[in-house]
């Protein structure tokens, strides 16, 4: 008689600000979870980094949290499934496990040079000027190969950077002692042995297997260095970033069994809880927008979502097919099951949303924690005439504009906090309204309802004002943690925890929707105004 299957599936959510674990039933609600913050790093303007080994302890003590308040050891887990944040990138060495620097964040900057030159064809390799060029800027030379315009957001300049910049890397790399990942082949890797089973400090043991370098191809769509079609990495993608193919990892599907958690994985103390989950199968991988996708059950093309985070990012699937955005959104694949053909989706990406309210809290000292944001906010009745464009990374989608920077316009005396705080969760309304009419642009199809999820969803005035301006119903599921879900749905499909996607769907339910009650006249006035405050944010950086 075989062995009954484990009553949990756990996802490790990596996020941009945060890292979680949360530990699901087969009904998907969530049993327990645990989250740690980690550190911000701002070396200089425009420049966003991380510690990758904070990162990875954070990831040891969540996993070990979650189970601690559960009551459960790695035994109860039928699967761990990893999401992400994604371009944000890493390069360490594959016999230490040390990173050679801090991970840059994929809000970072510092590659604008590098985009300026790639856009107009001087790159290392590049085919169409390989002596270099002063000609016209084409950002969109690459889009039907890779589905993404050249801009500061994406992985493959990141390397590029690092190889350039840190002594000594480049030929390293060349001679295969260093490994690049964005934070999901990081965190694998790690969990499944690190430099030969010990983990990212290289402070244990040695001599067992190391860890398992792969990404999924949602992640590695990321990367500018990808094929689209392929779903392979792109050699001619590869010599005009600059980029050894000897660094990279293999590309896998969003949920097949890649390995197994080690003994004793990660640096840091011995940790009983934490032992138990050797031997626990790592069986999904997905970037964090897509997980959102996959959690919240939209597998059907011309079913949507939109996640409201550090920055807020919209999904549409779009079916097997890759479709060529001609309105400013990337092409991503969605997700990709096992040997089945990849799901494509086109995405509307959003710098910072839950960044502005963070950055009024951390920065202005306007509120003292982030719920308050809306307390403040009601104590006026409209946003006085402001508008902020939080612009602090240049704009993302549908403008990609690097050399735009934030503004608030319309200020006058009138214009008190509650104003400002309210201009503020309007921001990231606007930015979403806009995001949405270019999807119904390229995808020929108007949505008629949002599904939303992300931390802001629980802020009940800007749900109201975001049904408002998009003048369709928005819809919060019963389990808010939908990137986390669509982590541990990939991993439990893999080990046959869940037997099929209707399964998934049947979990999913609606708590909270919201209905348009703005008057569609005073909605494309304020919309006007919107989009002349974002006019103001362009050609600030020269």
């Amino acid at each position: 008689m075989g062995k009954a299957m484990p009553e949990y599936v756990g996802a490790l959510d990596q996020g941009t600000t945060s890292t979680r674990f949360v530990i699901f039933n087969r009904s998907g609600a969530v049993v327990a979870m645990d989250q740690r913050e980690h550190s911000q790093i701002y070396p200089q303007p425009g420049w966003v980094e991380h510690d990758a080994l904070e990162i990875w302890a954070k990831c040891r003590d969540v996993i070990a949290g979650a189970l601690t308040r559960a009551g459960l050891t790695g035994a109860d887990l039928a699967a761990v499934g990893i999401t992400n944040q994604r371009e944000t990138t890493v390069i360490w060495d594959r016999h230490t496990g040390r990173p050679i620097h801090n991970a840059i964040v994929w809000q970072d900057t510092r590659t604008d040079s590098l985009i300026a030159d790639l856009a107009r064809g001087n790159g290392p390799g590049d085919p169409r000027d390989p002596g270099g060029s002063t000609g016209p800027s084409d950002p969109d030379r690459f889009r039907s190969k890779v589905g993404l315009p050249l801009a500061t957001y994406f992985s493959g300049p990141k390397i590029r950077w690092l190889l350039d910049n840190v002594p000594g890397a480049r030929d390293r790399a060349e001679a295969g002692d260093l490994l690049f990942g964005t934070i999901d082949t990081w965190v694998i890797w790690n969990l499944t042995g690190g430099a030969g089973g010990t983990g990212a400090a290289g402070d244990a043991g040695g001599g067992a297997k190391p860890g398992i370098h792969i990404t999924d191809v949602t992640n590695a769509g990321r990367t500018m260095l990808m094929n689209l079609h392929t779903l392979d990495w792109d050699v001619e993608m590869l010599a005009v970033m600059g980029v050894p193919r000897a660094i990279l990892p293999a590309i896998r599907s969003s949920s097949e069994v890649y390995g197994e958690i080690a003994a004793g994985a990660g640096p840091g103390p011995r940790n009983g809880v934490l032992d138990t989950v050797a031997g626990v199968p790592v069986a999904g991988d997905l970037g964090d927008q897509h997980a959102a996708l996959f959690g919240q059950t939209c597998f059907a093309p011309g079913e949507a979502k939109n996640t409201y985070g550090t920055g807020c990012f919209m999904l549409l699937n779009t079916g097997t097919a890759p479709v060529e955005s001609k309105s400013g959104l990337l092409t991503t694949v969605g997700y990709r099951i096992g040997g089945e053909p990849a799901t494509y989706a086109l995405e509307g990406s959003i710098a910072i949303t839950g960044a502005l309210v963070q950055w009024l809290r951390d920065n202005l000292g306007l509120i003292r924690d982030s719920a308050e944001v809306e307390t403040l906010a009601r104590t006026v009745e409209d946003n006085g005439g402001a508008y902020f464009v939080p612009a602090f990374s240049g704009l993302y989608a549908p403008y990609w504009r690097a050399d735009a920077r934030g503004v608030i316009a319309g200020l006058t005396r009138y214009v008190n906090r509650g104003h400002i705080a309210r201009a503020v969760l309007e921001a990231t309304a606007w930015q979403t309204r806009e995001v949405l009419d270019a999807m119904n642009a390229d995808s020929g199809v108007s949505l008629t309802a949002l599904k939303v999820d992300g931390g802001m969803v629980h802020n009940e005035l800007l749900m109201q004002f975001q049904a408002d301006v998009l003048g369709v119903p928005v819809i919060r599921p019963k389990v808010a943690e939908t990137t986390a879900l669509g982590a541990a749905y990939t991993a439990g499909l893999a080990v046959g925890y869940w037997s099929a996607l209707d399964d998934l769907r049947a979990n999913w339910s609606s708590d909270r929707e919201w209905h348009p009650a703005m008057d569609p006249a005073r909605r494309e006035k304020e919309f006007r105004l919107w989009k002349k405050a974002v006019t103001k944010t362009f050609d600030w950086v020269e």
